[in-house]
């Protein structure tokens, strides 16, 4: 889980901003791994593939789709978000199936007034059903450069991560009635558009158009190690493992669980698994079992 292994907690903040700051070179060409699927060229390819950009202004959003469907394994991508007051925009950055019944696998990022903080808006759809809701403050400012935004999608849990650091854990609770998404094979998908109604401060902050067009890049998409459906099956056969890779793991290691912890206290603003207003009744059954 990187090179943070060996630093005491004072100094760990320190060393995941220098983490954040290593560029991962991963390749990846955007004209063959994706299409742009709307905003009528509101979104863009350029620099030979190695470079996309999505843009918003008041006519429309825009937004691009894997030509691949993918059936577990590691996703990775850059992002460098809205820059200055991007209240009420949405950047999402997902995973998703088909259907009334689809699973999907969330980033979403909310946009703030210049100066306050994103929010990143954690979410996992299982059978159609969402509410699994956490959103975090990050560390950094996302909108300054480009960071690495990662899933790790394997029968046992999805792990979120941010440069590499997990921010959330979402582990396969089957055995005590919780579905799990492990059938249904996703497209990676991801769109800019206009939320004010709800995304910035329950909608109270509206999106300024006199600052639009508000535009998101993406570059060093990586699915090397990720197990592509070509309808029939996966390229990883029966087990659904890619090999080589310490992503494998069953669970994180020691320095992985202590970097969830830290970032759970200090940067986690909301956990559906503690809001007891919103389940009067009790916490869903998986937020009963040690994360």
């Amino acid at each position: 889980m990187g090179s943070c292994s060996n630093v005491v907690s004072m100094s760990l903040m320190a060393c995941l901003v220098m983490n954040s700051l290593v560029s991962v070179a991963y390749g990846g060409d955007f004209y063959q791994d994706f299409d742009l699927t709307w905003g009528d060229r509101r979104g863009k390819i350029f620099n030979g593939g190695k470079l996309l950009s999505l843009s918003l202004d008041r006519v429309s959003g825009s937004g691009f789709q894997s030509k691949k469907e993918y059936l577990f394994g590691r996703i990775d991508m850059q992002l460098k978000l809205v820059s200055g007051n991007s209240a009420g925009t949405v950047t999402a950055y997902y995973l998703s199936s088909q259907g009334p019944t689809h699973d999907e696998i969330d980033f979403e990022f909310l946009g703030n007034l210049s100066g306050d903080p994103y929010i990143l808006h954690t979410n996992v759809y299982t059978q159609g059903k969402g509410n699994r809701e956490q959103q975090f403050y990050l560390w950094f400012d996302p909108s300054r450069n480009f960071h690495t935004y990662s899933i790790i999608w394997k029968p046992q849990h999805i792990i979120f991560l941010v440069d590499n650091t997990p921010i959330r854990v979402f582990k396969n609770a089957e055995a005590i009635g919780v579905p799990f998404p492990k059938s249904q094979p996703m497209r990676i998908y991801s769109s800019l558009w206009n939320a004010d109604d709800w995304a910035t401060r329950g909608g109270l902050v509206k999106t300024d158009w006199t600052k639009a067009p508000f535009t998101a890049y993406y570059r060093n998409f990586n699915a090397n190690k990720a197990c592509v459906w070509s309808g029939t099956g996966s390229s990883c056969g029966k087990t659904n493992s890619v090999s080589d890779g310490a992503w494998e793991t069953t669970e994180l290691d020691a320095p992985g669980r202590r970097r969830l912890r830290w970032v759970q206290k200090y940067f986690m603003i909301y956990n559906y698994c503690t809001d007891l207003k919103r389940f009067p009744q009790g916490v869903p059954p998986e937020c009963k079992r040690r994360a």
